[in-house]
């Protein structure tokens, strides 16, 4: 199914490029040179998939608890603003500097996100208003932190809403032109793989996901679950924001984070909610927009249709009924997306 969903989102975006008078094998030549030709373009690739496979180990851990994390822009403003106080306030060594400003970030988000669990276990708050709303609540707070009376604004910044940039010690480097940030989000893909499908926690977690009033008979405490599975989703939106902060614009500015949590939605359906598949879906993604530039530079095709096939993707991928129209298929022959949408709305 992804790899289908991948295939008629490109299709329609080839068919867009056609009506706007363009060639769609140019335009695509040029995404695929401005994403894997050469060290530089491949850089840029993994420094867009980095907070993209954070943000869909987001979504996708959530999903494992029946639970729908749509607070991921929030959570990764909090862990933006947070790593980058900690970068440019603290004078540190760079081996305790890089990880306590990328962990502060993370805790900063996941206070966000447990408490989001917690009227969801509590009060029976669903999680996709409570996160939606507080998705506002973090995009004002981290604004007012940089704002011109705001007590995070950098002095130099004049009107610009920004924070001073961080300590050289909490830079994150780069490995031969590769961002390291990258290495950061497979180690954490990796470990969310083993936590889901290896450990106790994960065990419950997928429990609650698949019957609550079941894994409450058998002496699970759904609360918990659910609140620890919320924090834990928020820290890993928060740790992408942290490392976007301090990997590629050296300080919070608020504008620049704009969309980032929302794409994790895309990704984690695109991976059918597989820690380990997020990587290469976050990957396409990152070369789409990593590609967007070139593209455009070699055609009149502008980066939008980039954001066009990525929500037709998106689209192919929720909805498989559509794919098995366009196929033919019959009922016998379905498609399986690998994610039960129903159960990722909290529905029991």
């Amino acid at each position: 199914m992804p790899l289908l969903a991948v295939v008629f989102g490109l299709i329609v975006g080839a068919i867009l490029i056609v009506v706007s008078g363009d060639n769609p094998l140019v335009a695509y030549g040029g995404m695929v040179e401005g994403s894997l030709g050469g060290s530089d373009a491949i850089g840029r690739t993994l420094e867009k998939a980095t907070p993209l496979v954070l943000g869909g180990l987001a979504v996708a851990f959530a999903f494992k608890a029946g639970l729908f994390n749509i607070g991921g822009q929030g959570q990764l403003l909090l862990g933006a603003a947070f790593s980058a106080w900690v970068g440019f306030n603290f004078d540190l060594p760079a081996v305790i500097h890089i990880p306590a400003a990328l962990i502060v970030g993370g805790l900063a988000a996941a206070v966000l996100g447990g408490l989001a669990g917690l009227l969801k276990a509590t009060r029976g708050v669903h999680e996709v208003i409570s996160t939606i709303m507080l998705n506002f609540v973090a995009a004002n707070f981290t604004e007012w932190l940089v704002s011109r009376d705001g007590p995070w604004k950098d002095p130099e910044g004049g009107a610009i809403a920004r924070t001073p940039l961080v300590q050289d010690s909490a830079d994150l480097p780069r490995v031969a032109g590769l961002p390291t940030g990258f290495l950061v989000a497979v180690l954490a893909a990796v470990s969310i793989w083993w936590l889901v499908n290896r450990s106790t926690l994960g065990f419950e977690v997928k429990t609650v996901g698949s019957n609550p009033k079941a894994a409450a008979y058998a002496g699970i405490s759904v609360t918990r679950i659910i609140v620890i599975t919320m924090g834990i989703s928020a820290f890993l939106a928060g740790l992408g924001g942290g490392i976007q902060t301090l990997g590629v614009n050296g300080r919070f500015e608020p504008g620049f984070q704009t969309g980032l949590g929302f794409d994790g939605i895309t990704i984690a359906l695109l991976a059918r909610t597989n820690a380990l598949a997020v990587i290469p879906a976050a990957l396409l993604i990152g070369a789409m927009d990593a590609g967007s530039t070139l593209m455009q530079a070699r055609t009149d095709v502008e980066p939008e249709v980039i954001n066009v096939i990525q929500a037709m993707i998106l689209f192919f991928v929720a909805a498989p009924s559509v794919v098995r129209w366009i196929l033919q298929l019959s009922e016998g022959e379905d498609v399986d997306t690998g994610v039960d949408l129903a159960t990722g709305w909290g529905t029991t």
